[in-house]
């Protein structure tokens, strides 16, 4: 630790004037760094000493010629400081007295005796020692009258701080009276007077004494000002109170106090809201309100808990933007151009919202539409909104509705409640700071309930573009017109929506992107990002396209884009080491580069091509991340005939697969199936991956197709998939999530895709550059299905029917679930 003072009062030595010999200024002196005071000569002072390094040179010093140069520390914070740490002027000071307390501290009584400069440092340890020069003192004759006029001030100034401060003993005023020497008049007041270190250490290394006491009367008249305020003050409030008294004492020195630093009291407060009151353009409705609560708070006394809460209120009142509004951007042209900068593809997307600019362009006044961006994580939904905003030139908000669980989120708290707030919707308005900004509701269908409310039924009167000019929050307690904000929502799944809040957005779907997309996504916004991140530029390393299409098709599935822009930036990283450490890396990416850095591929598309196995169907599935493939496997065992279903199957799955087996067993005979194989095989259907549940009206004639070819043991066409439902007549229903399922038939290196007929609708929705290399087969029934998918060809070592030559047995097959 640094050495303290012991006490703040300096205690009055005799007068240093005289001329100390050479053996008494020595050029060498051990330093001893104290914070918090700055020695003057003449003075004595107690310094507690707690440092080892100090302890042991105030002992040597002690033991030899007493003599130690005290000098002030500029970090006071430093427990251990160097000579950077120190001021370059010092007093040189004798130690009078050393003592050991009994906690084991050590107190020394030293006196000031002359300035000195530090000119180098000799050594530090065990101590510092420096070499210094001292400064002579040049105090003119004390008879002259500047120096008369200079110490009477001086006194004067100092009795006057004496009356004024009770806290310093009256004997000090003895030890001015006693003092004859100008030099230590101006040592002994500049050491006592209340300011910083750093201001005593100026007045310390002023050589000329009349310039140090000049400073220091403007010092001590500052001070006296200070005193004679707070003197004031208690005056002012001073007065014989008793117990119950004190609490109007106490609002008086408060009152005293804001006055004398020009601090508003209540009324000028409240006269301030009412003058800002006069430049709002609100409705009439909400002037009346603000007008009456502060009406109310002007009868409210300061002191009363309810006093601030109604302050805050009439403040978001008056901070509310009421019918302030930014002025939209309808240049279409220049909206376009920024959504196709920031979002590759999603074409109806930027229709749909060109066509919402278009009409408020023409018709100046529309109500907006509640956009509901419906699609797999990563592929831009919340990003789109941050886009629109910049087109419109809007104002952007962002609320995360994940995990929301309390309706007063979006309704607000009424104001009768301790700590009540406003909702979220109109929070986000103020911070907007206009009525109509552009907020995206993200993660909508991620809204919870418990026993606080349900917020998606809350926000029913927010998204209905008929209620939403009246919206009422609970804090706010009067009605705000939010027909002017465009609210866009985004969701991934439409399932734990809730119908009614469902039926109040446009939903506009946003499939997965294509390996194209993902492409040019990756060249125009990804890569770079990335470098940037990364501390790289395009001219330290490009990436070629096949290389990003190798990162795309071997290292992630996905529909969105994020799993790639982790391993875009896992490719950076390395990039940036080999930089860090100067080592070679190659400037130009190829697929080979990436593999190696990446290592071996995650996903293997050869997967899903194989074919030499009867049973084995490639089914289309949608899931809440976009569209993926499924497997079908059928086995044929000797057994009775039971019916065995394995792979966390759903209801609606299972059923399926009775479904399928029912009206194979009808066609049995047009199918060249034995009927008695029925009665002596068990049939086994899996669904690959069975730690993941798995249910949906998708896979009925993918099931279809799998147990025809295993029964019939035909081979299935190659790259080949399909989707839809089947009825026991054998007819093929159609499914949705087209879009979604196309795009992961592409993903797997399918070329031929088997629909219902009634899905072509949904084809011809879909871009022909989607379609690319797959070709498209529409099945109004199960036959249709089997002439696409099953070939004449065997499997070439077929499984091997022993049938005995018996009637059919009539129980019916027994199902088990594994």
């Amino acid at each position: 630790m640094t050495e303290d003072p012991a006490e703040m009062v300096s205690i009055v030595a005799s007068d240093p004037d005289q001329p100390l010999s050479e053996q008494e200024s020595p050029d060498v002196l051990p330093l001893l760094p104290v914070r918090n005071t700055v020695l003057f000569p003449g003075v004595v002072l107690p310094v507690t000493v707690t440092r080892k390094k100090s302890i042991r040179l105030v002992r040597k010093a002690y033991r030899g010629n007493k003599i130690v140069g005290v000098v002030a520390q500029k970090n006071t914070g430093s427990d251990d400081p160097a000579l950077a740490d120190l001021f370059e002027v010092g007093t040189m000071a004798r130690i009078l007295k050393l003592l050991v307390l009994p906690d084991g501290n050590t107190t020394i009584i030293i006196q000031g005796q002359s300035r000195f400069r530090i000119e180098e440092q000799l050594q530090d340890t065990p101590y510092l020692t420096a070499r210094v020069s001292y400064s002579p003192e040049t105090f003119p004759n004390k008879n002259t009258k500047e120096v008369k006029g200079l110490v009477s001030s001086l006194k004067d100034a100092a009795a006057k701080m004496l009356k004024l401060n009770p806290e310093i003993p009256q004997e000090a005023q003895v030890a001015l009276d006693n003092i004859e020497s100008p030099a230590f008049l101006t040592h002994f007041l500049s050491s006592n007077i209340n300011v910083e270190v750093g201001l005593k250490q100026k007045l310390l290394e002023i050589n000329d004494g009349v310039e140090r006491g000049t400073m220091l009367l403007e010092m001590m008249m500052k001070e006296i000002q200070l005193l004679e305020i707070k003197h004031e003050i208690q005056t002012k409030v001073h007065t014989d109170i008793d117990q119950q008294q004190r609490d109007y004492f106490l609002r008086q020195q408060i009152k005293v106090l804001q006055d004398e630093l020009g601090f508003d009291g209540p009324d000028q407060e409240i006269e301030k809201l009412r003058l800002r009151a006069k430049d709002k353009k609100w409705p009439e409705a909400v002037a009346k309100h603000f007008h009456k609560e502060l009406e109310k708070l002007a009868r409210v006394n300061p002191q009363a808990a309810e006093f601030p809460i109604s302050v805050n209120y009439v403040e978001f009142l008056l901070d509310l933007p009421w019918a302030e509004y930014t002025k939209d951007n309808f240049n279409l042209k220049r909206t376009k151009k920024i959504l196709d900068q920031d979002h590759y593809g999603l074409e109806k997307v930027k229709e749909r919202i060109i066509e919402y600019l278009a009409v408020l362009k023409l018709k100046q006044d529309m109500k907006a539409p509640i956009l509901c961006l419906y699609g797999p994580p990563g592929v831009g939904k919340t990003s789109l909104g941050r886009s629109i905003a910049k087109s419109l030139g809007r104002k952007y908000v962002r609320m995360s509705l994940g995990g929301v669980r309390d309706e007063a989120e979006i309704r607000g708290h009424r104001k009768t409640y301790v700590g009540a707030m406003p909702g979220r919707i109109i929070a986000q308005i103020k911070k907007a700071g206009a009525s109509n900004p552009v907020i995206v509701l993200d993660e909508i269908d991620k809204i919870a309930s418990d026993f606080r409310g349900d917020p998606s039924s809350a926000l029913l009167e927010v998204l209905d573009p008929e209620q939403n000019s009246t919206f009422t929050d609970n804090y706010l307690e009067v009605e705000y017109d939010l027909s002017k904000v465009l609210f866009i929502a985004t969701a991934n799944s439409l399932d734990t929506i809730q119908p009614a809040l469902r039926d109040r957005m446009e939903i506009i779907d946003l499939t997965g992107y294509t390996l194209e997309e993902k492409t040019q996504i990756a060249k125009k916004h990804l890569w770079p990002k990335q470098l940037t991140e990364h501390g790289l530029s395009a001219k330290d390393v490009t990436i070629t396209t096949p290389a990003l299409q190798r990162v795309i098709d071997d290292y992630t599935r996905e529909s969105g884009v994020r799993s790639l822009e982790r391993k875009l930036g896992a490719v950076t990283r390395n990039i940036a080491k080999h930089k860090a450490l100067k080592e070679p890396f190659p400037d130009t990416l190829e697929p080979k580069d990436v593999s190696k850095i990446l290592g071996a591929a995650i996903f293997d598309r050869d997967l899903y091509q194989d074919n030499e196995t009867a049973g084995v169907v490639t089914g289309l599935a949608w899931t809440s991340v976009g569209g993926d493939i499924l497997f079908i496997e059928s086995l044929l065992s000797r057994g009775r005939g039971k019916l065995t279903l394995s792979g966390q199957l759903g209801d609606v799955m299972k059923e399926s697969a009775v479904t399928a087996l029912s009206y194979l067993r009808s066609r049995a005979e047009e199918l060249d199936i034995d009927y008695r194989v029925f009665d002596q095989y068990d049939l086994h259907i899996h669904f690959p991956e069975g730690a993941v549940p798995k249910d949906g009206p998708s896979a009925g004639i993918a099931i279809f197709t799998s147990i025809a070819s295993v029964f019939t043991q035909r081979k299935i066409r190659s790259h080949l998939a399909m989707t839809g439902e089947i009825t026991l007549r054998g007819k093929v229903l159609p499914v949705g999530g087209i879009k979604e399922k196309i795009l992961a038939a592409k993903r797997a290196g399918i070329r031929d895709v088997i629909l219902c007929e009634k899905n072509r609708k949904d084809i011809l929705e879909i871009p022909a550059d989607y379609l690319k290399d797959l070709t498209v087969h529409y099945a109004d029934r199960v036959d249709d299905v089997l002439k696409v998918a099953l070939l004449d060809e065997k499997v070439a070592h077929p499984i091997k029917l022993i049938v005995r030559d018996e009637p059919a047995l009539a129980p019916p097959a027994s199902v088990e679930v594994a």
